[in-house]
């Protein structure tokens, strides 16, 4: 709950334009239902396949969870394997099928998808995603591309590893998406300082936001909560989203503000997707 009230005072009081949906977190009930009340707030699926329960009972799914039921935490070992062993394969397909339905079952509009610890750049992923992306009519999906050449205008900055890590598989990604007709952003902010975008390095993002379409990704909350992410600093994240000085930077630098679904395939000069 107090990631839903985060979300809701950051959408209502701030600048925050759209959120993920987790379909089989605790709170998602009340998430779906206070969507349903604020149709200005763009909502997108926030695929699970690490760190959570499966939407399908845990018995269909066997080599994706562990014992008690939870996706596994190992990442490489998960992805090798669903990379190279079918039967892998077809319950990660019926996993993924099974989140699309579950939101669609939610009555909300699909403005993006995304994936939990960016599992998506896993190619077998993405390219389940781009299926089924294509079922349901998603328009949007973000591809984890960072410039780092703007965060070090903003601070000093040391190279991330996360982000030279990713680079080469998130172009893939792009490229993929782009043959399949899924808009992504042009650029992505929110790896490097994820858990830790302070209300000073949102103002500076904002001051020197490239040109094309920018997803800048947070996670706000009102507090910790059972499975939060250690060491994130969720109270600061919903401060930036919420700072006053926020809107009169947006206005200043003449950006706008939306969900995929509030933009052309075609991106056009400084626009903002918030989540």
């Amino acid at each position: 709950m107090q990631v839903n009230d985060a979300v809701l005072d950051a959408h209502a009081h701030g600048i925050l334009t759209a959120a993920s949906l987790m379909v089989s977190a605790p709170a998602a009930a009340d998430a779906v239902a206070r969507a349903k009340l604020t149709p200005s707030l763009r909502v997108g699926l926030h695929l699970v396949l690490v760190e959570g329960r499966p939407t399908l009972p845990p018995a269909r799914v066997p080599d994706l969870v562990d014992k008690d039921g939870y996706f596994r935490t190992d990442m490489a070992r998960a992805g090798a394997a669903m990379f190279f062993l079918p039967h892998v394969r077809r319950q990660l397909a019926a996993e993924i099928a099974a989140q699309f339905a579950a939101f669609a079952d939610t009555g909300l509009a699909l403005d993006h998808v995304n994936a939990h610890k960016h599992f998506h750049l896993h190619p077998t992923i993405g390219g389940l995603i781009v299926k089924m992306a294509a079922r349901y009519g998603v328009k949007g999906a973000r591809v984890p591309l960072e410039p780092q050449g703007v965060l070090a205008r903003i601070e000093p900055h040391p190279a991330s590893a996360v982000v030279a890590l990713t680079t080469p598989f998130a172009r893939r990604l792009a490229r993929r998406f782009g043959r399949a007709g899924l808009a992504a952003p042009d650029q992505v902010f929110g790896l490097a300082w994820s858990g830790a975008m302070t209300p000073d390095r949102l103002a500076g993002l904002l001051a020197h936001l490239p040109e094309g379409l920018t997803e800048i990704y947070m996670h706000p909350a009102t507090g910790d909560y059972p499975g939060c992410a250690r060491g994130y600093r969720y109270g600061e994240e919903l401060a930036a989203l919420t700072d006053p000085r926020m809107p009169a930077l947006i206005a200043a630098h003449n950006i706008r503000l939306g969900g995929f679904c509030d933009f052309p395939v075609q991106s056009a000069p400084r626009h903002a997707s918030g989540n």
